[in-house]
């Protein structure tokens, strides 16, 4: 892999962080169709019992209607042969339902890392470790 192919991953993954960014679950949609394979392999902890393309709409679709204000910061992004880590910092504002919890209006701040499988142009297979105790704990759950 060069560095040239591994800076384009990079570009991939980042135009993925401004579609979620953008707050607006059209273009995400979008975006996940325009670069995500529809045979993905999506590794993380998804409650929307979907694969695929569909699981990641749907986790943004439920993120997105619980705290619309969310915004993804993202702090490191590695590139290596056709990976991409990357580490964020996740914040918004509890305005609507999630994970069985009415609206709290509380803010919260949490973390997660991601590694993205690259090919072509396209990510191909996604690896993800958010802290959702923290996230739940922000919230008043328990």
């Amino acid at each position: 892999m060069t560095a040239e192919q591994e800076a384009r991953n990079k570009a991939v993954v980042g135009v993925f962080h401004e579609a979620v960014n953008t707050r607006d679950v059209q273009v995400v949609s979008q975006t996940v169709d325009d670069l995500v394979q529809p045979d993905v392999l999506f590794h993380a902890p998804v409650r929307t019992g979907r694969t695929g393309p569909q699981a990641l709409k749907d986790i943004w679709t439920v993120l997105l209607s619980a705290f619309p204000d969310l915004h993804v910061a993202v702090e490191d992004v590695i590139a290596e042969g056709d990976k991409v880590v990357v580490r964020n910092t996740v914040t918004g504002t509890h305005q609507g339902d999630y994970r069985g919890l009415p609206p709290t209006g509380r803010k919260v701040a949490y973390h997660e890392i991601f590694v993205f499988r690259c090919a072509h142009g396209r990510i191909v297979e996604i690896w993800g470790v958010v802290d959702v105790l923290t996230q739940l704990r922000q919230l008043g759950a328990h």
